[in-house]
């Protein structure tokens, strides 16, 4: 039950849900913006443990009636808020998530959920003992054109190859450019999140390797090439690097799939091939990006329904980025990642410091059986704020 007296909003579902946004750099006044054009929540707090910034991003945008502090439940107490936007720097989104989910407000957290998969199952856990709704922000499955190319490859039998390149020169100063790997870590885990929406194949081993060519502006490695081997028995080739000045690729990464009906191939942007007889597409139109993944978890309140990329839903792609990870520290060598799920679950109920979550921990089987748990959604809710169900 949440320790916040909050009004239920799943009773109007014309009222824009009252949300506290955390974090006021750059992608958060992203964020700002968006919402002070949504129909679906409204910004009614801006948290950031650096006041002025805050105060700052508030005042550029004009926005106006919306609570600046450093605390989540104390800018949430003072707003009446009914849910949490965390944009904070990715080492800080446990932190925020859990004072969130504990104080009875939902969470909808921007991409990557956790540096680790091992600190992705304490939240998968710490989700299931307060009974809070914890989705994360993997925006870019958010395009129409990808739901279209989704559809396609659907009709196309099973798969032989998934092909996807993702060339850019991405000029972030901050701490993408001192990540060890800011490809990897920052940018494929949208690419690779794609590639389990797009097929449904889910990735059981890698192979990759990474680099850092010589002009490069980030410290670790900015360039990777990987191969996933699928449950199907297809194959998954990636290739990228997110400082490449000429032939730039669509931010969505340039995708091919090679299936036993035919092939399809996808630009990114809003170029969409089909090469197979009788296999056309229409293309939806819907609310994309960061406007997409907030319509989804406001709907997802609403109806008391799972939303995409319910925390369980978003370890499979976190494995596949520490698994190519640790494949590119073992100089290529094959990572299988059944087997690095369940050493993360072993590092996870090491690492938790809370009883209630490190029990939960420990009542699992296996990682496997942990993020089958049912998900949040998977019974009626009884209010908008992801409260008791």
């Amino acid at each position: 039950m949440s320790s916040l007296d909050r009004t239920d909003h799943s009773s109007a579902p014309e009222q824009r849900l009252p949300v506290v946004v955390v974090g006021a750099g750059a992608m958060g006044k992203e964020w700002l913006k968006m919402l002070a054009a949504s129909p679906h929540a409204v910004t009614v707090g801006l948290v950031d443990l650096d006041l002025e910034l805050a105060a700052s991003a508030i005042t550029s945008l004009g926005l106006e009636g919306v609570a600046v502090g450093d605390s989540v439940v104390e800018v949430a107490q003072r707003t009446g808020a009914a849910a949490v936007i965390n944009v904070t720097v990715p080492q800080a989104h446990r932190v925020v998530n859990e004072q969130a989910l504990r104080a009875g407000l939902p969470v909808l957290c921007e991409k990557p959920l956790a540096p680790t998969v091992a600190e992705a199952l304490r939240q998968v856990a710490l989700a299931n003992v307060t009974g809070g709704l914890l989705m994360v922000s993997q925006s870019r499955r958010y395009f129409n054109h990808l739901a279209a190319f989704r559809d396609v490859v659907g009709e196309l039998g099973p798969l032989a190859s998934v092909n996807a390149q993702f060339f850019h020169e991405d000029h972030e100063p901050g701490f993408r450019e001192e990540m060890a790997h800011p490809l990897l870590v920052d940018g494929s885990i949208h690419h690779f999140d794609v590639l389990r929406y797009l097929t449904g194949d889910e990735p059981v081993a890698v192979r990759c390797s990474t680099w850092n060519p010589p002009w490069s502006w980030f410290a670790g490695d900015a360039s990777a090439s990987a191969e996933f081997e699928l449950t199907s028995g297809a194959r998954f080739v990636y290739s990228g690097s997110r400082c490449t000045r000429g032939l730039q690729t669509s931010w969505n990464a340039e995708w091919r799939v090679y299936a036993e009906r035919g092939a399809a191939a996808w630009d990114g942007n809003q170029l969409l091939r089909v090469d197979a007889e009788g296999v056309g597409f229409d293309v939806p139109k819907r609310r994309e990006e960061i406007d997409g993944s907030l319509e989804d978890f406001v709907t997802s309140l609403r109806a008391g329904t799972t939303p995409q990329n319910e925390v369980r839903a978003n370890v499979g792609s976190l494995a596949m980025v520490e698994g190519a990870v640790r494949s590119s520290a073992l100089k290529g060598e094959r990572v299988d990642l059944g087997s690095l799920l369940e050493e993360s679950l072993t590092q996870a109920i090491t690492d938790e410091t809370n009883d209630d979550v490190a029990r939960e921990l420990r009542s699992w089987t296996s990682a496997t059986d942990g993020i089958n748990t049912p998900a949040w959604g998977s019974a009626p809710a009884t209010n908008a704020s992801g409260g008791a169900r």
